[in-house]
C-alpha cells in the first residue's frame, strides 16, 4: 500500500492513509466491530466540545439539509421571477397584437415596455418605414453612423452611456447613465430598419457583462410587430 502524502503513525510502518484505504475497501469493518463506533469522539464544528461519531454525522446531515433547503428556496424564487417576467412579456405582446392602427405601434410598444418592466426611459426610431409614416415622430431623421451601428449589432448592446446618438431621442438624455440598444431587423434582412433604446439613471441596470437573451427576444417581438410599418415588398 502506498504511504506517500500521509502522516506516519509509527506502528509497523502503517500510516493514516493505509488505515483510510483499508476502511474504504472494507465496508463491513464497523459492522463486525460495532463497539468501536460508540468510542469514537470528534470535535463538533459548532464548538470545541467532543461529540460521538453518530452525533457528528447528524450534525453533518442537518447542515446538508439546510443547504438543500436554501437551494430549494432559491429555485422557487427564481421560478416565481420567471413566471412574473413571462406574464409581463405576455401582456406587452398582447398590447401590440391589439393595436389596430400601425402608426400607433411604436408608441404602444415603448409605453407598454416601460410600464410592464419599469423602465425609466425608452425611445424608438424606424428609418425604413413606408412613406405614409414619414411625418411621425418615430420616423425622424437618424444619422448614418447610428444606422450603421444598429446593423452591426449581432446582439443588444448593454453598457454605460458614452454619447450614443440614440440617447438624444430620450426625454431626459442626461439621466441616461446605463443603456440598452436593441436593433430592429427583419428576419430575412441583415440590415437594421430601426433601433430601440432603453435607459436608466442606475449605472448597474444595463452592464456589459449582463446576459442579453431576454433583450434579444424583446427585439425579435418588436421587429415582428413593426414590420407593418415597412413598405410592401
Amino acid at each position: 500500500m502506498s504511504t506517500s502524502g500521509t502522516t506516519p503513525l509509527g506502528v509497523q510502518g502503517i500510516t493514516e492513509g493505509d488505515i483510510a484505504n483499508y476502511l474504504a475497501a472494507s465496508p463491513g469493518f464497523f459492522e463486525r466491530h460495532a463497539e468501536l463506533l460508540g468510542s469514537i469522539q470528534l470535535t463538533s464544528p459548532h464548538g470545541q466540545r467532543a461529540v460521538s461519531l453518530q452525533e457528528r454525522q447528524m450534525e453533518m446531515l442537518r447542515d446538508k439539509i439546510k443547504g438543500l433547503e436554501r437551494q430549494i428556496v432559491e429555485m422557487l424564487r427564481n421560478g416565481q421571477d420567471n413566471v412574473a417576467i413571462a406574464d409581463k412579456l405576455h401582456r406587452w405582446t398582447h398590447a401590440l397584437m391589439l393595436t389596430g392602427n400601425a402608426a400607433d405601434l411604436p408608441d404602444v410598444l415603448v409605453q407598454e415596455l416601460r410600464h410592464q418592466f419599469l423602465i425609466p426611459q425608452a425611445a424608438i426610431r424606424v428609418w425604413a418605414g413606408a412613406e405614409a409614416f414619414a411625418d411621425l415622430s418615430f420616423a425622424r431623421a437618424v444619422g448614418a453612423d447610428a444606422r450603421s451601428f444598429a446593423t452591426s449589432l449581432a446582439a443588444p448592446y448593454c453598457g454605460v452611456n458614452t454619447g450614443f446618438e440614440a440617447v438624444q431621442w430620450l426625454d431626459d438624455p442626461v439621466q441616461a447613465q446605463s443603456i440598452a440598444l436593441i436593433p430592429l431587423k427583419h428576419d430575412s434582412q441583415p440590415v437594421a430598419f430601426g433601433l430601440l433604446v432603453l435607459a436608466s439613471p442606475d449605472q448597474t441596470r444595463y452592464t456589459a457583462d449582463m446576459g442579453t437573451e431576454f433583450l434579444a427576444r424583446i427585439g425579435e417581438v418588436a421587429s415582428a410587430a413593426l414590420t407593418r410599418l415597412l413598405p410592401a415588398s
